[in-house]
């Protein structure tokens, strides 16, 4: 129960990891924190739901980790799929901070765990959650309330009042009521704008309607758009968004992990026209995975194939939909309704063009093609031994980069350039500083994890003095 004369210390808008890192640094900092989740209590937490890892630099093998991810390699693989495009001193500061979260987050009552078979070669740079991102997440939620913060759900934000860069208050939405609450700061933490279709197709027209989101449908973008029409300065390109290749049964929101297909490297992709259209072993693939949402949304239909043999069936871990299976290539041409002749030319020239070497999906092996454009540069193999299978694959879009610009005390900052005094932000909404573009296994958490932790203890600071 919300009390509408109440005098909180820090208002926290959005219910996932970083709101409830926030939440318990608030808290543990004296602070007196009222937590707004838009979605229902059991759909409380966004996209943190669907996680299951996350990655921080550290400088040795640990229990669950097999060996160091020093901070220099993880800011080479943040320039590397960023391609620059990052505020480098943002970014080395949370590669920085990361160090110390995975035993933060120990304290906070979230348990990791080695990692599974098949998860992407990330056993020495990603930590894993004990019972996934629900579980985590939980872990969270509990110690956040035993803390003390409120949390109320079905509560959405629907105008702030923010006067020259300060905030001081937000009306809040619960069904018909109107609620005004009046805080010392807040900390937005509300996610991206990734649900709301309206808006994506302001930037990539009609294509957007095939889009999949993999996540909770909550994140509609509202906060973000009041932010930004109150005077906060917006970063990210509005149409840079994490976005992998995800089974095209899923269903269009909230599919999360589990539809998900890591086994690109494994086989070739062909669009609707039966043709390659990228190199499947362009690098390791927890570095290349969230290429691949961009590069079928750019096919015809927003739809492509990935097609592999039974020599690849237990390689990785599948989707949460069996893959569709033919004895004959001319057959499985049939099941996907591509025409027969083009899928079996495709696959022809794919096989004539392997060179042999030896396959290891875990390093840069010497599995390549020859002469064929594109080429596979990595772990390729002729597809050849029945039966065949392929799973049509969407993109899976997880949340978009447009965001609010912040400082390395997670301050919003202004239009004008100046710093707000009393508003925050952590976790996607604020993402687009990091990521420009592109995308590295674990790394959404990290962000998260890192700004939710520095916004609470800031905000808390704040209203303490």
């Amino acid at each position: 129960m919300i009390e509408k004369s109440a005098n909180y210390d820090v208002l926290i808008v959005g219910g996932g990891n970083a709101a409830m890192c926030a939440a318990i640094s608030a808290r543990r900092a004296g602070a007196r924190v009222l937590v707004l989740e838009a979605a229902p209590k059991f759909y409380r937490g966004g996209n943190t739901r669907h996680t299951r890892n996350m990655r921080c630099a550290h400088d040795a093998a640990t229990a669950i980790l097999t060996g160091p991810y020093t901070e220099a390699e993880f800011f080479d693989d943040l320039m590397r799929v960023t391609q620059g495009e990052t505020d480098e001193a943002l970014a080395r500061h949370m590669i920085r901070e990361s160090k110390a979260i995975p035993d933060w987050l120990v304290e906070q009552g979230v348990r990791w765990q080695p990692s599974l078979g098949g998860t992407l070669s990330l056993g020495r740079t990603n930590s894993f959650f004990l019972g996934g991102g629900r579980a985590m997440l939980n872990a969270l939620y509990d110690t956040a309330e035993r803390l003390g913060a409120e949390v109320a759900y079905d509560c959405e934000v629907v105008d702030l009042s923010i006067e020259d860069g300060m905030f001081l208050s937000a009306t809040m939405a619960r069904g018909k009521e109107r609620l005004a609450v009046r805080a010392t700061t807040l900390i937005a933490a509300a996610g991206g704008f990734e649900a709301n279709l309206e808006w994506m197709k302001q930037y990539w027209g009609k294509t957007a309607d095939n889009f999949l989101i993999r996540g909770t449908p909550y994140n509609r973008g509202s906060l973000l758009k009041l932010l930004l029409a109150k005077g906060v300065q917006e970063v990210g390109d509005p149409t840079q968004c994490h976005a992998v290749a995800i089974d095209a049964r899923a269903p269009k929101f909230d599919g999360g992990i589990i539809t998900r297909l890591d086994c690109v490297i494994f086989g070739i992709v062909v669009n609707k026209d039966a043709r390659r259209f990228y190199d499947e072993g362009e690098d390791i693939w927890p570095k290349r995975y969230a290429i691949w949402g961009r590069l079928v949304a750019g096919q015809k239909d927003q739809i492509a194939f990935i097609v592999f043999d039974a020599a690849s069936r237990e390689l990785f871990m599948p989707s949460l939909y069996p893959p569709i299976e033919a004895k004959s290539l001319s057959e499985l041409a049939a099941r996907l309704e591509l025409d027969s002749t083009a899928f079996e030319h495709t696959m022809r020239e794919f096989n004539a063009a392997v060179r042999p070497g030896t396959f290891d999906h875990t390093i840069l092996d010497d599995c390549r093609t020859e002469g064929l454009v594109p080429p596979k540069s990595h772990w390729a193999r002729r597809i050849e031994q029945p039966p065949f299978f392929a799973y049509p694959v969407r993109p899976g879009i997880t949340f978009t980069y447009l965001g609010t610009r912040v400082n390395k005390e997670a301050r919003l900052i202004m239009r004008d350039g100046r710093p707000s005094a009393n508003m925050f932000a952590a976790g996607e909404i604020m993402a687009g500083n990091v990521l420009g573009r592109g995308y590295a296994a674990g790394i959404g958490m990290t962000i998260g994890s890192v700004f939710g932790r520095i916004a609470g203890r800031e905000a808390a600071a704040y209203a303490r003095n």
